[in-house]
């Protein structure tokens, strides 16, 4: 039994489920955020041995019974309506937070990408460039702040060719509207504005010139990469999440053996079954690490390239290919 988590709106799992139907496998697809206002979850022990049970409106499900979890996009835990006082619902959701928790952990399951807790834990950009230059990746050298102080110096030595990026690419509101922050090139105006620094700890790294961008999937230790060429795009130029499609150029990309492997065991080192990674190709032919992330986007990257990632995932999750 595969169980996949995520919520009702997800195209990708849409573009998987074929593919498990075309395997016999049987499915559940179930989103956390119905619970506990329309989900009921048990943990029961009793002689020696225990019962786990999911209920919805349309399925009864043995969790002792799944063997894989695809842990996509699920939504956060939602109280009921009823519960209406604030501080009641923040209370509600620690406690079926808590008993999920305890449940997942108890589930004889093989996890993709992996466990709440591991993909937090993995998706943290300081201790996976840990992770990356300990398994020999070329990074931009890289600054980790809320100091004021450093700005001027990181500039300095990127002799004026500095960017700036979240810590977390969390959207938030501006003025009431919702808002996303992507990578900003620094000019010497925003050195005068330095001190706002200390409000939100930001990333920065010298300007890595680049020939392409990478997105590579890795499934299991299977590789996929394609390369993003935005160049002739002004407004993906410098961070190609802008999604620029009419000047953007998608296609498969060849990487180097060593360079693959790289990204395999660096999923596996930050112990997960599944990430995105994003590299940089350099004029010179440099691979470039930038970050890693345990639920990046793939859907895109087939959908512009046929790279089979849908296929690599309905694999894995049946045991078909481990690797």
């Amino acid at each position: 039994m595969i169980l996949i988590l995520s919520d009702r709106s997800d195209d990708t799992v849409d573009m998987v489920l074929p593919k498990l139907r075309r395997r016999n496998a049987p499915v559940v697809w179930w989103d956390p955020g119905d619970f506990p206002a329309q989900a009921r979850v048990t943990a029961a022990f009793a002689e020696g041995e225990h019962r786990l049970t999911l209920h919805t409106s349309t399925v009864s499900l043995d969790l002792t019974e799944v063997t894989a979890v695809w842990r996509r996009r699920p939504n956060r835990v939602r109280p009921a309506p009823e519960v209406g006082e604030p501080t009641h619902r923040v209370h509600v959701e620690w406690q079926a937070e808590f008993l999920l928790d305890g449940v997942w952990g108890l589930i004889p399951a093989r996890w993709l990408p992996g466990r709440r807790e591991v993909e937090r834990q993995a998706h943290n950009k300081i201790l996976h460039m840990a992770q990356a230059v300990a398994l020999g990746f070329a990074v931009p050298e890289t600054v980790y702040t809320n100091d004021p102080g450093e700005l001027v110096p990181a500039y300095e030595w990127a002799a004026g060719q500095l960017i700036t990026k979240q810590i977390d690419s969390d959207a938030f509101l501006l003025d009431g509207v919702d808002h996303r922050t992507y990578t900003t090139v620094l000019t010497r105006r925003h050195l005068t504005s330095r001190h706002r620094i200390r409000h939100e700890p930001v990333i920065l790294q010298p300007y890595v010139p680049k020939a392409v961008e990478l997105r590579v999937i890795v499934v299991g230790r299977r590789v996929f990469a394609a390369e993003i060429d935005t160049r002739a795009s002004r407004m993906a130029r410098d961070d190609w999440r802008h999604y620029d499609d009419e000047r953007v150029r998608y296609g498969v990309h060849r990487l180097p053996a060593e360079v693959e492997r790289r990204c395999a065991d660096l999923v596996a080192a930050c112990g997960l079954t599944y990430g995105a990674i994003d590299l940089i190709v350099t004029p010179e032919g440099e691979y470039v690490f930038l970050e890693i992330n345990p639920n990046g986007a793939w859907g895109f990257v087939e959908e512009r390239t046929g790279l089979p990632i849908a296929e690599a995932i309905a694999d894995w999750l049946t045991g078909a290919r481990d690797e």
